[in-house]
């Protein structure tokens, strides 16, 4: 997997008006279809997902195991992987969702030099407000479903004998869990996507602050202070954006 990650990392970027670099990941390759091209993101999508996820996932995936072994599951495992299964899911899912949008402004950041040229400022605007939905009480309450791990399988430990059930019990867990934590990381996904999606230093930043939110003691507060430094970092890069593009329209 960490292989892969770096792999991701070091495909190719292409300058663009306004002192970025685009990642080639939402375009198409010579001679590759549409169809094949959004595949090949979506899969290198969920080993990005899986490598970030996972360490604040784990825990979890624990909690159910032991708790779904105490109340006499033999196929504790396999219901583990069906919660695992099913929370990648929604991560898959929202891969596939954003690849089109993402892809379209690609092919306008490279036709029209103007669009590209505004992209730096709506970078920054992005992770300035991403940095403030950290402060909301949505996002707080998404956490806080995040964080709890009390009711792993409470319910399936109420006469659910029938197998099909216990997976579908564990895959409807799994769902929950991934599109609450979908939600909560709203703004870390759009950081990501924003400050640069195969970018190793953006990648590991961002899972840190997810980690850690999610599992020291004071998530709440943790998460405002992640937000405090990513409406910093916001504001600066939109100031820098606002002057760059300053000077490159300044008469000479």
């Amino acid at each position: 997997m960490a292989i892969a990650c770096v792999s991701m990392s070091a495909m190719g970027e292409t300058p663009m008006p306004g002192g970025w670099s685009m990642s080639m990941t939402w375009s198409r390759m010579c001679g590759q279809t549409w169809p094949r091209a959004a595949a090949s993101f979506i899969g290198m999508w969920i080993v990005m997902m899986v490598a970030m996820m996972l360490p604040s996932l784990a825990p979890m995936l624990w909690r159910y195991h032991e708790t779904a072994g105490r109340l006499g599951h033999s196929r504790a495992g396999r219901l583990t992987a069906c919660v695992g299964l099913g929370y990648f899911m929604v991560w898959a899912a929202l891969g596939a969702a954003v690849f089109p949008p993402g892809a379209a402004l690609a092919g306008l950041a490279m036709q029209w030099p103007a669009f590209a040229r505004s992209v730096p400022v709506a970078i920054g605007a992005a992770v300035l407000i991403a940095g403030m939905l950290q402060f909301s009480a949505w996002r707080a309450r998404h956490l806080a479903c995040c964080r709890d791990t009390s009711h792993c399988v409470v319910e399936q430990g109420r006469g659910r004998s029938s197998a099909a059930a216990d997976v579908a019990h564990a895959w409807r867990h799994g769902v929950r869990r991934g599109l609450h934590c979908a939600c909560c990381c709203a703004g870390s996904t759009a950081v990501l996507l924003a400050a640069g999606m195969m970018d190793l230093r953006v990648m590991a930043a961002v899972t840190a602050a997810i980690t850690a939110e999610r599992l020291a003691p004071n998530g709440g507060r943790v998460a405002r202070m992640i937000g405090v430094v990513v409406v910093a970092i916001g504001g600066v890069m939109l100031a820098h954006a606002f002057v760059r593009g300053a000077i490159a329209i300044a008469p000479r």
